[in-house]
């Protein structure tokens, strides 16, 4: 599908809880000395202005980031404070980094990045966020470039899946997929993020990961909804491979965003 724009949900409760789980990700991996690969599936355009039109219709980012740093929700030394702080001072505090920014903070010479964006306004825009970085881009279906590229070089790495879930079959395949993608990197950290709705569709899902994937970490926070019509009560992570102590921050998120 291409309809989807996340510039409508940029830095909203989801956003926090997922990119909070990234940066934490990969601020511990790029710890190690050793280079490091990052692959992104569904990238989108990679930097987002939260006063843009698109972004103040819905509003979410005022019930996220925006309470989330007025109120103090996390540390100025926690990896997605420091990347949203490099990010203000270079582009403004009305900017909102998307993952691929969060990753190309944290990555270091050396590392890899490839980045997937079918959607061709959002690709567009994500070539632009991302020039300077490094980063390979691909205009194509996310998935395929991962089976295409993994396992990549270098070896060590994390991948993150994040589909727009606007086609309900995403939820039959994505389990598919992940073990394939495992199978041919089976050292890599594979984070899949996905919505928790009103109708629980993703609970399915979930159980075929979890008996195929039986020593991943899941973590889900629940949230009120942005809006009384909006569908979305929370937001999952489910993470194969997750580096230690993860499970600490996947806790602390649970209390944090309950709030």
């Amino acid at each position: 599908m291409l309809s989807y724009q996340h510039i409508y949900h940029a830095g909203n409760m989801a956003d926090l809880h997922k990119h909070a789980l990234l940066a934490t990700m990969l601020a511990q991996m790029a710890a190690k000395p050793k280079p490091m690969s990052y692959v992104e599936t569904h990238a989108g355009r990679g930097l987002y202005d939260l006063r843009a039109p698109e972004a103040r219709k819905t509003g979410e980012a005022q019930s996220g980031v925006f309470r989330a740093l007025s109120d103090g929700w996390f540390g100025a030394d926690h990896p997605l404070m420091r990347a949203l702080a490099k990010l203000h001072t270079d582009a403004g505090a009305d900017a909102y980094p998307g993952s691929p920014r969060i990753a190309a903070g944290l990555l270091r010479p050396g590392d890899a990045m490839h980045l997937a964006e079918l959607h061709p306004g959002e690709h567009a825009v994500l070539v632009t966020a991302m020039r300077g970085t490094g980063a390979r881009i691909y205009r194509q279906d996310g998935l395929a470039m991962a089976h295409a590229v993994c396992p990549p070089v270098p070896r060590r790495g994390l991948m993150l899946i994040d589909p727009s879930w606007e086609v309900k079959s995403d939820y039959q395949a994505i389990p598919t997929a992940l073990a394939k993608l495992h199978r041919k990197w089976n050292v890599g950290v594979i984070a899949l993020w996905y919505p928790i709705l009103r109708d629980n569709r993703h609970k399915a899902m979930l159980d075929r990961l979890r008996s195929g994937f039986v020593e991943a970490l899941c973590s889900e926070v629940s949230f009120p909804p942005a809006q009384a019509r909006h569908g979305m009560i929370g937001s999952g992570m489910f993470v194969i491979n997750p580096p230690w102590r993860l499970a600490d921050e996947a806790r602390r998120l649970e209390q944090v965003l309950a709030r």
